[in-house]
């Protein structure tokens, strides 16, 4: 089973979406063969990845870094995108940090690109905002000698 990992910016602009769902799509549906997906399921590129991933016929595995995970999502609308993924998992790991800290993001992104075979990585190629970002995994994906797979439109920023 190829196992493939989620890495990726929390905002992404109206502008990039369509783009990156496509660049999503070409990877996840066009894999032969039984394939696992890894996401934290946080609003924007986690969410959008794992939506496409089971579209594509993926098994999801969901990595939830804390124990109060939920209480981060901004209103019951971004939550209930993340329980209606959740309800969908066929796998959950429950990290051990009992609250969300820079520390327990990092460690959930750590754990996606240590049990991935590719990363995906929905990324403006600038630094990680915080310990735990999308440029701290890519690096440290790259650090394992995983393949990543950069999907962004050029020329944009994120907000």
């Amino acid at each position: 089973m190829k196992r493939i990992g989620v890495t990726g910016h929390r905002s992404i602009p109206l502008e990039a979406r369509a783009h990156i769902s496509a660049g999503l799509r070409a990877v996840l549906c066009g894999h032969q063969g039984s394939m696992e997906a890894l996401s934290s399921l946080a609003v924007g590129a986690d969410q959008l990845f794992a939506d496409i991933a089971l579209e594509c016929g993926a098994e999801l595995t969901v990595v939830i870094p804390s124990g109060d995970y939920e209480q981060g999502f901004s209103g019951p609308e971004e939550l209930a995108g993340y329980r209606r993924l959740k309800g969908l998992a066929t796998r959950e790991v429950q990290l051990a940090f009992p609250f969300s800290t820079d520390e327990a993001y990092y460690a959930a992104g750590a754990y996606i690109a240590d049990h991935c075979d590719r990363l995906l990585a929905v990324w403006d190629g600038l630094p990680a905002r915080g310990h735990g970002g999308t440029g701290d995994i890519v690096r440290y994906a790259r650090g394992l000698g995983k393949p990543v797979t950069v999907i962004w439109r050029e020329g944009l920023r994120r907000a």
